[in-house]
């Protein structure tokens, strides 16, 4: 084995062991990528100069749009109290006891809408906790519920979804948000009825074993006062019985009455996210003259190397348009909170670009190659091939935005030359690739794994086990399914 590729096994190593422990990927992927260029022996400062920051710098000047106004429309959604609305009036409706599906569904609703994924959390949260509590349902549960929704088939399985997992395909394949629209509804269902499945069985599991709500975590017994040794968390049980002198109980959230109409009006923004954006795919950008992107001034380009990104900003701005338009009353609230959202952009922009800088350079070592012709090498088929590599390489920098952007700036068009000369439509490789980046990505180092965690209080010990099943185990159906129908059907 070569110096270089024992760098990369290393640097890999040394990136998911400090992401697992906390550390921001920002500081932290530089330093691994410094690590594989020296055991591999490119010259650091170049590497970084010319390599890394100019990767860094392509993925925020391609998305940035995106996040800016996903992150503005997602805290716009928050102040003007309409994703409150929508959570309580369905958690109201539907009622406690189907908790885990009303989180699942909850979060799946706001990711689809187009709600960053750091906001669902903190959304979703105080809803999901007092639910739980008044079910009587392990806590533990939780962030795997939450999960079920934002970090699976809502991200890049269901078509139109405005995500970056959904968008990105399209300027490398030709292909649209809504490609292989029943292919994609078909299996993004399968993939939530198989997580409900699961977590309801788990449920059932826990239950029988005597755990309720009221069980301590682990998180909850730091913060108590000292304990003994045998407590302390480190060995034994996950959680501990709570007692009445223990405070262990935790206190419910409250869940605020809303009427249909509030439901309604709060539904508005994300279902306008959903048609502004296949409005603008499918009818007003395709209508304009865009023969000026042939120019260099503008990249030398064509449509449908932008569609995707253009589109999405474009929705995104018409929702964030009718939150102001439906609440005329906090219109200087939302107002002074537009720069509080546009900050909420920066670290998930920055956190996946230098995800994607550190690919950049693992990719550009000679050793690569080696990674490279083993992935190639594992079958001739053009979506196994895009799968299997945009899910390995999404584990690798724990990202899937991060990998799967790594994963077509790489290989984009050798997999859209694959695909043509298999006579496989486009459309299929995209929702296959699209759905991929979100399986193994969600291994221990992912950030929004360690924020979801971190948000709900809980640990990897006590819930990564069922968080891991949901969000590696059903995408990974998912892409068989895709890559089944697909063979048998086409794309539909």
């Amino acid at each position: 084995m070569s110096w270089g590729l024992i760098g990369i096994f290393v640097s890999l190593a040394l990136l998911i062991g400090l992401a697992y422990r906390g550390h921001s990927v920002i500081a932290v992927a530089p330093v691994a990528a410094a690590v594989s260029m020296l055991f591999a022996g490119v010259p650091l400062l170049a590497g970084y100069t010319q390599i890394f920051m100019p990767a860094l710098g392509g993925f925020i000047i391609s998305y940035f749009p995106m996040f800016l106004t996903g992150a503005i429309f997602g805290k716009l959604m928050t102040i003007s109290g309409f994703a409150e609305s929508i959570a309580s009036w369905v958690a109201r409706v539907v009622g406690a006891r189907y908790a885990i599906f009303i989180t699942a569904l909850l979060s799946a609703l706001f990711t689809y809408g187009g709600i960053n994924a750091w906001v669902v959390v903190f959304t979703v949260f105080p809803i999901a906790k007092s639910l739980f509590q008044q079910a009587d349902i392990p806590k533990r549960l939780i962030p795997a519920a939450i999960a079920a929704g934002f970090l699976t088939f809502a991200l890049g399985t269901l078509p139109g979804s405005p995500q970056i997992h959904n968008t990105l395909p399209t300027s490398y394949l030709g292909t649209t948000t809504f490609s292989a629209p029943l292919l994609g509804l078909i299996t993004g269902t399968v993939m939530f009825g198989l997580s409900m499945l699961y977590l309801r069985w788990r449920e059932k599991r826990i239950r029988a074993a005597g755990e309720s709500f009221a069980d301590l975590t682990v998180m909850e017994r730091r913060s108590m006062v000292p304990y003994a040794a045998g407590e302390s968390g480190e060995s034994g049980e996950d959680t501990v019985r709570s007692s009445p002198d223990a405070g262990g109980a935790a206190t419910a959230v409250e869940v605020r009455r809303t009427t249909l109409l509030e439901f309604l009006a709060g539904l508005f923004p994300l279902a306008a996210v959903i048609g502004a954006n296949a409005v603008f795919t499918f009818f007003v950008i395709p209508s304009w003259d865009t023969d000026y992107l042939g120019e260099d001034l503008y990249g030398n380009v064509e449509v449908g190397d932008v569609i995707g990104v253009w589109s999405v900003t474009a929705a995104m701005l018409v929702a964030i348009l009718s939150v102001f338009a439906l609440k005329p009353s906090k219109a200087r609230a939302l107002v002074e909170e537009l720069s509080e959202g546009a900050k909420n952009s920066v670290l998930p922009v920055f956190n996946t670009a230098t995800e994607v800088g550190y690919g950049a350079v693992i990719t550009s070592l000679a050793a690569f190659t080696i990674i490279r012709d083993g992935l190639f090498g594992m079958g001739g088929n053009a979506v196994f091939t895009s799968s299997a590599s945009t899910a390995v390489i999404s584990g690798v920098t724990g990202s899937a935005s991060g990998g799967l952007a790594i994963t077509l700036e790489t290989f984009g068009e050798q997999f859209a030359q694959m695909a043509a000369d298999q006579g496989i439509d486009p459309a299929i490789l995209h929702r296959a690739i699209a759905t991929a980046s979100t399986s193994f990505d969600s291994l221990p180092h992912n950030g929004a794994v360690i924020t979801l965690l971190l948000v709900t209080g809980l640990t990897h010990r006590e819930s990564y086990k069922d968080l891991g099943v949901i969000t590696i185990g059903t995408p990974i159906i998912g892409v068989a399914l895709i890559a089944g129908l697909g063979f048998l059907f086409g794309a539909f």
